[in-house]
């Protein structure tokens, strides 16, 4: 399978971007660094500037399918123009795919476009499949409202389209997991807030395979891309500590503290997710990791 991948750079994306190749599919990927183009048999980059509606339209030359990640990162500090570039890059980018689609001659079957947890509302006690239909009324939520109501544009198309609600992403080196664990390394790691927050999680290589299983077997509609075991905020501290070879003593960081460093951005560790994944499952992909303990060893390891 040929397929065009935007984002492919990224944490997430590079991760993908092995699986495919090992697999024996062929790669073409967007980017907006043109320092960043190769070319290889099977493995091509394309010059895009969403923010300006251009992309190279040879991209889709061969291509069976697109993966859209792109999307600016939800972890710097959300000042106001910062926070229109979260959403504005979210929405340039499926717009641009969306008119080169348009405008041009393909063979697409089928796109899959990255979405988020954070569209679920804040809760303790709710646990949310893709049939919720409350959205969450804070930033994150109507960020990601927006993100997958435009990608919804491409039904327009006639082309089968999934949504990929992704949850936090445990990686090595990367990710939110490097700043979990810069605290904890320096001996001042707490929980957050009241720390019974749920925080649903998948490493990274089975949200890479979720990706590949998705458009390798042409599955449309929205799926939850998380392990089967969400923690709770204070489980995934003490866990992280434990893989660290470290402890947790001190007091959980109170919620104000959190809110006085971070500002609106403490919503990334004050919310609370607890998704299923049910579908996913059902459609025959196996988690190869399903324990916060065994994942997080896996990749602090390395």
């Amino acid at each position: 399978m040929n397929l065009l991948i935007t984002g492919a750079t990224g944490l997430v994306g590079t991760e993908l971007v092995q699986q495919c190749l090992e697999n024996g599919h062929t790669v073409h990927y967007l980017t907006t660094n043109r320092s960043k183009l190769v070319t290889k048999d099977t493995y091509k980059g394309f010059y895009w500037n969403p923010a300006k509606a251009e992309i190279d339209t040879a991209c889709l030359h061969g291509v069976d399918a697109i993966i859209n990640l792109a999307g600016a990162s939800i972890s710097k500090r959300w000042s106001r123009s910062y926070k229109r570039e979260i959403l504005q890059s979210r929405i340039d980018s499926i717009q641009t795919l969306h008119k080169l689609l348009c405008d041009n001659k393909h063979q697409i079957k089928h796109i899959c476009s990255a979405s988020a947890l954070g569209i679920y509302p804040s809760s303790l006690t709710q646990k949310y499949d893709e049939f919720e239909t409350n959205v969450s009324t804070g930033f994150l939520g109507q960020v990601v409202k927006a993100w997958e109501d435009e990608a919804d544009t491409f039904n327009t198309l006639n082309i089968p389209l999934s949504k990929i609600r992704i949850g936090i992403v445990l990686a090595t080196g990367g990710g939110a997991l490097k700043e979990m664990a810069r605290p904890i390394k320096q001996g001042i790691g707490a929980a957050i807030g009241s720390g019974k927050q749920w925080q649903s999680w998948i490493h990274l290589k089975d949200l890479a395979r979720l990706f590949l299983h998705v458009v390798e077997n042409k599955l449309d509609g929205i799926y939850n891309a998380v392990a089967s075991n969400p923690v709770s905020n204070a489980e995934l501290t003490k866990a992280l500590a434990k893989s660290l070879g470290k402890s947790i003593f001190l007091p959980n960081v109170p919620e104000f503290a959190i809110k006085l460093v971070l500002g609106e951005m403490a919503a990334i560790t004050l919310e609370s997710q607890y998704l299923l994944n049910d579908k996913i499952k059902a459609t025959g992909f196996e988690f190869e990791f399903e324990q916060i303990d065994e994942t997080l060893l896996d990749v602090i390891s390395k």
